[in-house]
């Protein structure tokens, strides 16, 4: 059952991680929008276009700015990332104990924590969160009997992982919902064909990471019961949404059959996601974890990034989310302040620590003015990318994390006042 080059040690430990739950799973690269974009290089031999130079222009400015108000723990330098996991790892797990080995150790150490903050029988450690929500769902469908999956048309597997659930496990997407904001459960009722489960990505990040409210989701919950279909959480940012909700992860949590949530997305971690939910869906699903490629012989390294980030960021993760809400107020003041005929901060009372701001230019203008107010004055205001989102209309994301909190309203609506000064006139 192993790789008939590994050697005989290698093989007992590898039976030993069977043993113990362990396994791989299936194919599913969908990285951060931004993220993703960054990482596709230009051909051998071929110049690099405006937008190429454009990205290179802003990570080096990211870099360099003495003062950003996302500044993300990924963009760092490998010495930098390496440094952080010797130093921060030692208060959370015992550095002197073995490596693990085919997910046991300390990959399981991180699992049992992940259950216990969820409140759930069991959780599992899988390399990617695609492949985690594959499993998932792909398990649940086998139960069912159903493979439809019902999900918002904005949802993470429509968008970014290039059609997985039907190419790759054998799984029929349905879209329910209408508008930007995950489906009501007037929707569900009345959807007209059958579905064995229904998804619903905490927060709906493309839609401007926008929840339900609590009454709203359990409502929703409640209407895909009455179908005989199971819930499945997509919880990439599920760690971000207890302030807005008013309630702790393990009672969140408690509303789905699964619950997916990532590892790098909010705790800053290396990568890796986990599948939470009833033990006997668990052990099924490292199963078909091990059949996908995702029983990989040592992971400690993302693995003890995930424990540090859970020890570290989750507790400030509600702290992030109200200076979300402080910094959201200063942008709009300030773009109205600084004579801007149009903006918008979506959602204008973020429900997460991550949110949208629209405004009326082509996004290479909008870029261009972010990259050069970095490069000028060392202060990056708008640190990720932008798109367009209509005919001169250009939009980004903000997310607050600690170097957020550094910014008062004042310093925000300061930096606003430059940023706009780099912008063309529209009168």
């Amino acid at each position: 059952m192993t790789d008939t080059a590994a050697q005989s040690s290698e093989q007992g430990e590898e039976r030993a991680g069977r043993g113990s739950g362990q396994g791989g799973e299936r194919a599913g690269q969908a990285t951060e929008q931004g993220e993703e974009r960054a990482a596709q290089g230009t051909g051998q031999g071929e110049e690099p276009s405006a937008q190429e130079q454009l990205r290179e222009r802003r990570a080096a400015a990211h870099r360099q700015a003495r003062r950003t108000l996302s500044r993300a723990g990924w963009g760092s330098t490998i010495r930098e990332r390496l440094a952080y996991l010797t130093e921060a790892g030692s208060g959370v797990y015992d550095l002197d104990e073995p490596a693990d080995v085919y997910g046991n150790r300390i990959v399981a150490a991180l699992e049992e924590r992940v259950a216990a903050l969820l409140g759930t029988e069991a959780a599992a450690f899988f390399p990617t969160g695609t492949m985690a929500q594959q499993v998932a769902l792909r398990c649940w469908a086998a139960r069912t009997g159903n493979p439809a999956v019902a999900l918002h048309a904005l949802a993470h597997p429509e968008m970014y992982e290039r059609h997985a659930f039907s190419q790759v496990s054998g799984l029929r997407p349905v879209r329910v919902g209408s508008g930007p904001q995950l489906p009501t459960a007037a929707e569900i009722r009345a959807f007209d064909e059958p579905f064995g489960a229904l998804m619903l990505e905490l927060p709906l990040r493309d839609a401007g990471f926008v929840l339900p409210t609590w009454e709203e989701l359990t409502e929703v919950v409640e209407a895909a019961r009455e179908r005989d279909a199971v819930v499945h959480f997509d919880g990439a940012r599920l760690w971000e949404c207890t302030d807005h909700f008013g309630r702790p992860l393990e009672e969140i949590a408690a509303l789905a059959d699964s619950v997916y949530v990532s590892f790098y997305k909010s705790l800053g971690g290396f990568g890796g996601a986990a599948l939470a939910g009833p033990r006997t869906l668990v052990e099924e699903a490292k199963s078909w974890r091990h059949r996908y490629g995702g029983m990989i012989f040592q992971q400690f390294p993302t693995a003890l990034s995930a424990l540090i980030g859970l020890e570290h960021e989750l507790p400030r993760l509600p702290e992030y989310v109200r200076h979300a809400r402080v910094v959201a107020a200063a942008l709009r003041e300030g773009f109205a302040a600084a004579g801007v005929p149009w903006s918008r901060v979506h959602p204008e009372r973020p429900h997460t620590q991550e949110f949208q701001v629209w405004l009326p230019y082509e996004p290479d203008v909008v870029a261009e003015a972010a990259v050069r107010q970095a490069e000028e004055t060392s202060v990056m205001l708008f640190a990720n990318a932008w798109d367009g989102v209509g005919p001169g209309i250009a939009v980004t994301e903000v997310v607050i994390r600690a170097a957020g909190l550094e910014w008062t309203a004042d310093d925000v609506r300061a930096a606003v006042r430059d940023f706009v000064d780099r912008l063309p006139d529209k009168a």
